[in-house]
């Protein structure tokens, strides 16, 4: 039997190895322990694993006195905005992201509609270490509350940051693949609402994947086909838990996730002047138009925390990872693929342009990743290594080592899961990337 992967903020496993009914209790009555007075609300992806999983969760903590909100299956930032909306003690959302069909695993929220950032969690993980549950009497158990509607919170609040009359003018064809994840119900409901007439694959939350859930080019490749034949105007694409939006366009040219992030920076800063914050891992595209508008550019840690730590430290109008996830604050502190949606339908509609000339309009970037196997006694000693050999480049050790020139960067950086160590690279050519991932691994593997 595997462990389950456990960081500061969630856990994932294999559903009947490392993540069991029994694990998942322990983990959830280990964050109630550290959670304000209130109830915690508890949603799930469309995973068939879910259900089972969900129940437990619910079981564990009405079995130490707190009351639940059952929200169904409901996206991963709508959890966050339920959180807020019911002024909850915190959240848990049974998903594994973008994990193949047997997995799953539990994300935790703080009371501030956000995943729980790393001190918060580091109390948590020290309690599922040395169990000792809190069980109550009869008398005191927690009582279960389920929601008819989870969406419309989070719908009116991704409405009321977009000029939702100027989108529905246009009457955008949109095809949405929810891929048989959490995102179908909401995406559904928003594109209708902003006017759309919408072509959605995989709407039916579960879990039977079309297509592998993380939305890469390789995995989407009958998605790309699919936006041509209807003839949408823009393609976008979910993964299982809705908190990433790859782009496609109407030529079914992949963008990817890479340019979600970018090209709502580039809309919101049009019209809203603030800090941007992006993680360590993350196009420069991003800081390129930052710099373009004369704002501030934060970098951050991997990790959806750390960015959204950046963005409440920087006071950030905008911020998210390069995953296709964008993070904006007047909606909520999470990764939202709704969020994106709305922006890029609005900058189209603003423009009159279609998604694939905005795109082009921002500056050219390709990025490489590879990946080598380290132990992780090694990996201060090949990163001092790296920072010798490229004495011509900024460091950075915020997170693993980054090294930037004018024109391109590269980061290499420990995996927190596995014996790996990953690399990234941009330059203005693929080319260049993978010369730059090249003389890394020449130089980790000869040590």
């Amino acid at each position: 039997m595997s462990d389950p992967i456990i960081s500061v903020s969630g856990l994932r496993g294999i559903v009947g190895e490392g993540l069991t009914p029994e694990v998942a209790i322990r983990y959830v009555v280990a964050f109630a322990a550290e959670c304000p007075p209130g109830p915690i609300v508890v949603s799930r992806d469309g995973r068939f694993s879910g259900q089972m999983l969900a129940k437990a969760v619910h079981a564990g903590l009405q079995a130490v006195g707190r009351d639940t909100i059952d929200a169904g299956i409901a996206a991963t930032p709508t959890l966050g905005i339920l959180v807020r909306h019911y002024q909850a003690a915190g959240g848990v959302q049974v998903t594994a992201s973008h994990n193949p069909p047997e997995y799953n695993g539990l994300k935790l929220f703080s009371a501030e509609g956000r995943v729980l950032p790393g001190g918060a969690g580091q109390k948590v993980l020290a309690r599922y270490a040395q169990p000792i549950a809190a069980w109550v009497r009869h008398d005191r158990l927690g009582r279960s509350d389920l929601l008819a509607d989870p969406w419309t919170p989070h719908l009116e609040a991704v409405l009321a940051t977009v000029d939702a009359e100027r989108i529905r003018r246009r009457r955008f064809r949109v095809l949405l693949d929810s891929n048989h994840g959490a995102g179908g119900t909401l995406g559904r409901r928003l594109l209708e609402t902003l006017g759309c007439q919408v072509t959605l694959l995989g709407e039916e939350p579960d879990g039977r994947f079309a297509h592998p859930p993380e939305p890469t080019a390789e995995n989407l490749a009958g998605v790309l086909a699919e936006v041509v034949r209807v003839g949408a105007d823009i393609g976008f694409c979910q993964d299982p838990d809705a908190d990433r939006l790859a782009v496609i366009d109407a030529s079914g040219r992949y963008l990817g996730e890479e340019y979600t992030l970018a090209l709502c920076v580039a809309h919101v800063l049009k019209h809203r002047r603030g800090p941007i914050a992006t993680n360590c891992a993350t196009s420069r595209m991003s800081q390129d138009l930052a710099e373009q508008y004369g704002v501030p550019f934060v970098r951050s840690a991997v990790g959806e925390a750390n960015v959204v730590d950046a963005m409440l430290a920087h006071h950030a109008v905008f911020g998210g990872e390069g995953n296709g996830g964008p993070i904006d604050p007047r909606v909520g502190l999470v990764r939202d693929s709704f969020v994106g949606m709305a922006q890029l339908l609005d900058a189209m509609a603003e423009r009159e342009a279609p998604i694939g000339q905005l795109a082009d309009e921002l500056p050219s970037y390709h990025i490489v990743k590879t990946k080598w196997a380290m132990e992780s006694g090694r990996v201060s000693e090949v990163l001092d290594a790296l920072e010798r050999h490229f004495r011509d480049a900024k460091s950075d050790r915020l997170d693993g080592l980054r090294l930037d020139w004018s024109d391109r960067w590269l980061l290499v950086r420990p995996s927190n899961t596995e014996p790996i160590v990953r690399a990234i690279a941009e330059a203005s050519s693929a080319a260049e990337a993978a010369t730059l991932c090249e003389q890394a691994a020449a130089i980790l593997t000869r040590r």
